[in-house]
């Protein structure tokens, strides 16, 4: 279960409440935010092939990713009680 968001935006999208800038891939943003929400495991995020999961290094080491399209990813941190510090971003920004 998800712990914490990062930012309210991401928080406000997945308490089902519009975000301009998720539009556009809203559906699947849905899609990846309740995959991670009922993950119990970073195993079962890396068993879909589709969330392409990838550990991040640099600024964001310590968090992990999943692909919402080519351009937005969903980060997180993850710790005994699973994900926190999820946030929706731009990842080209």
């Amino acid at each position: 279960m998800i712990g914490s968001f990062r930012d309210r935006a991401t928080e406000r999208f997945f308490a089902g409440r519009s975000v301009r800038d998720f539009q556009g891939f809203r559906d699947l943003a849905i899609r990846r935010l309740t995959i991670l929400d009922n993950a119990e495991s970073l195993r079962d995020l890396a068993g879909l092939r589709s969330n392409r999961l990838e550990s991040l290094s640099g600024d964001r080491s310590g968090q992990y990713s999943i692909r919402i399209n080519r351009q937005w990813r969903i980060c997180f941190r993850w710790g005994d009680e699973g994900p926190y510090d999820v946030e929706i971003v731009d990842y080209h920004r």
